[in-house]
């Protein structure tokens, strides 16, 4: 059923009604983008009986929400001031936001002006961050700003792995074989590379073989990174390593692997993925686990605590004098014999 608030793919009408009526609780808001992220907190959310009004984005969400939400509004990502409205109509207090949104695209290949176009809302809110005089378009920058924004419209923005906590992946081999001295090598200085590039806020990703960076991922992407991987290193073998942000913000950013990454790495020719336990969706785990076990791809979840010493966020690093001694330093990345 439509109505010109959005589709009401199940007998949601009569349920807001009774929530207005206050017999029943709020109902969750969900802002999906892209990928299955979004389908699995929606998915438990309605599991554990509770209701979903849903802004599904333009271009990036899946149609499958139709079918799952209480109530789905299709609307462009920078319609930030009606999505407050939408949710506000309905009786939402709890926002949460799960799936990617395409920024290179929307920053710069015009998509946010042309197919996106930004309302009033969206422009005071992250108007200073894209076109102030100290422009600063860093992930946590944008969303911290679209936080704030609901939460002065009276709304807490949460963790979706709150709603969906075992896509959170745990410590230990998920598939594949034990990862030899060489591998094991590989992954611990990739872990502190990538962790170094994710408190810059750069990207959260990164391949390595014989203890070389091969690639770095920045705006575009994992698996765009992935694919140079494969462009740079036609003979293989390489790790991919995805972690969290030093100090990770898990309401939104959340590293995440599925069976498209699998894919990707194998078609590469990549050997392993290192990720971060506790820290990591995993999502459609038992297709991704039985994809990498036939592709021969490793999937290792590492308890950061076991990790060399933890990487200080950009803007914290330590003073370096040249008279003051440096045992409290970060130690640098190892690298493989």
């Amino acid at each position: 059923m439509i109505d010109r608030n959005g589709y009401w793919p199940r007998p949601g009408h009569a349920i807001m009604a009774q929530h207005q009526a206050g017999k029943t609780m709020p109902p969750i808001g969900l802002v999906a983008g892209w990928g299955s992220f979004p389908v699995h907190v929606a998915q438990s959310l309605i599991r554990e009986g509770r209701r979903v009004c849903c802004v599904a984005i333009s271009g990036h969400a899946s149609t499958d929400l139709e079918s799952i939400c209480d109530h789905v509004t299709w609307s462009g990502v920078g319609r930030l001031g009606g999505h407050i409205r939408y949710f506000k109509r309905n009786g939402v207090e709890q926002v949460t936001m799960a799936g990617k949104i395409f920024k290179a695209e929307l920053l710069y290949q015009g998509s946010l002006w042309l197919r996106h176009f930004p309302d009033l809302t969206c422009i005071r809110t992250l108007g200073p961050s894209l076109l102030g005089r100290n422009r600063d378009a860093r992930d946590d920058n944008l969303l911290l700003a679209v936080t704030n924004a609901y939460r002065h419209a009276g709304m807490e923005v949460l963790a979706a792995t709150d709603f969906a906590p075992e896509l959170l992946v745990k410590e230990g081999i998920l598939t594949g074989p034990k990862p030899h001295h060489k591998l094991q090598s590989d992954i611990e200085s990739g872990w502190q590379v990538a962790k170094q590039m994710g408190g810059m806020d750069i990207g959260q990703t990164i391949t390595i073989k014989d203890g070389t960076v091969i690639a770095v991922e920045a705006i575009e992407g994992t698996d765009a990174c992935i694919d140079r991987t494969g462009k740079l290193c036609r003979s293989g073998g390489w790790t991919l390593v995805k972690v969290s942000k030093p100090q990770q913000d898990m309401r939104f950013d959340v590293p995440t692997i599925g069976p498209q990454t699998v894919e990707l790495v194998a078609k590469a020719k990549g050997a392993a993925i290192a990720i971060e336990a506790g820290k990591t969706i995993l999502v459609e785990r038992e297709q991704t686990l039985a994809l990498a076990n036939r592709r021969g791809i490793s999937i290792i979840a590492m308890d950061p605590n076991a990790m060399d010493a933890p990487v200080l966020p950009a803007g914290n690093q330590p003073f370096s004098d040249p008279a003051t001694p440096q045992a409290d330093a970060i130690t640098p990345p190892r690298h493989a014999a």
